[in-house]
Parts: C-alpha cells; sequence; structure tokens
C-alpha cells in the first residue's frame, strides 16, 4: 500500500543510499554501499568552494566495498570519502580495513558500533554498513541456498530473524518443517 498523498511541500533533501552486490571471477564477492546527501538549495559549508555548497552538489559522497566469501567474512574492507562538509572527514576512512576478519552475522551491528561509533569513526559510513550487510545477505542469497540445500536438515538462513520467518510459525512449518518448533504457551498467572 503506497503512501497517501502528502500536503503541499517542498524539497529540501535527498539522501541516497545505493548497495549493490557483485559476484568477482574468483568466487568471492564484493558488496558496495554509496551515500549521498543533497541540498536543493545552496548552504554555507566553510570548508567547501570558497564556503558555499550549491544546490545539488552532494554534501557527502561516500562509499564501503566489503569483499567477502560465501560464509560472510570479510576478507578485505575500504570507504572513500569524495565529499564531505570537512577537510578532517576522510583521515578515518582508513580505519574502517579494520572490518577486515569480521563476519557479518549475528552480532555484526554491535561489533561495528564498537569499532566505529563517535570519535572511532563516520556516523555516515556506520549508519552504511548496516544496508551493506543486508545485502550481502541478499546477493549471496542463491548461492547460499544452494549449497545449504545439499544438507537435507537444513534451515533457512534467517530462522527467527523476523515474525515470519518464526520457528513457530506457519511459514516455517510449511516449507522448513524441519527447522520447525512449536511454541511453548506463556501461563498468564505468571506474568507480574
Amino acid at each position: 500500500m503506497p503512501l497517501p498523498s502528502p500536503t503541499e511541500r517542498n524539497l529540501q533533501h535527498t539522501r541516497t543510499v545505493t548497495c549493490q552486490g557483485f559476484k568477482r571471477a574468483d568466487g568471492l564477492w564484493d558488496i558496495e554501499g554509496h551515500l549521498s546527501d543533497i541540498k536543493t538549495v545552496p548552504i554555507e559549508i566553510k570548508e567547501r568552494n570558497n564556503g558555499v555548497v550549491e544546490a545539488g552538489e552532494p554534501i557527502h559522497l561516500l562509499a564501503i566495498r566489503l569483499t567477502i566469501d560465501l560464509e560472510l567474512n570479510i576478507h578485505a574492507a575500504i570507504a572513500s570519502m569524495d565529499n564531505t562538509p570537512f577537510r578532517l572527514c576522510p583521515s578515518i576512512a582508513d580505519r574502517y580495513s579494520l572490518l577486515t576478519g569480521l563476519q557479518i552475522a549475528p552480532g555484526f551491528t554491535k561489533k561495528c558500533k564498537a569499532l566505529f561509533s563517535g570519535i572511532n569513526g563516520c556516523t555516515h559510513l556506520l549508519e552504511l554498513l548496516g544496508p551493506i550487510a543486508t545485502t550481502a545477505y541478499q546477493a549471496t542469497h542463491q548461492e547460499r541456498l544452494e549449497k545449504a540445500r545439499q544438507d537435507e536438515n537444513h534451515k533457512p538462513f534467517n530462522l527467527n530473524t523476523c515474525h515470519t520467518f518464526d520457528s513457530a510459525g506457519e511459514v516455517v512449518k510449511k516449507y522448513w518443517p524441519n527447522a520447525y518448533e512449536p511454541a511453548e504457551l506463556i501461563d498468564v498467572s505468571e506474568i507480574g
């Protein structure tokens, strides 16, 4: 269902996040995320273009590339910061190589926040890691699924990650009966 028609309005800002997954010739995968912030009016930013960023020119133009395998282990990580509001911003980009050796798995977001929150990173690059991680799952899904199907007891990768993939739910019961676990009823008298 689409959003309802809005009240009359004027566009002021557009943030665009684009993520893509590429299968490489060597069997690894490149997952790239790009983020841009663009205003529809000129704004003052003292360290850019004589103090002004013109309408349509990116305030932020940032990217991260992760090279991963099918187990979602990160083999390489690189960040770029082509447009930023301050000259100092790009000096943190090399820190994102610390992603190398991590795995995109439960706890990944928490590890990223520990590594890159606050003064240890860039807010926008940290935000970009979430969509990159889900793109990694989506890009490699079919190949990981084909590999998993070789094991007759395979369970969905996203078991219990949302209401549809509830191990006690109808979708899991129908399509992955070996992963189905009926829910235990909660005794209401035991709740506070």
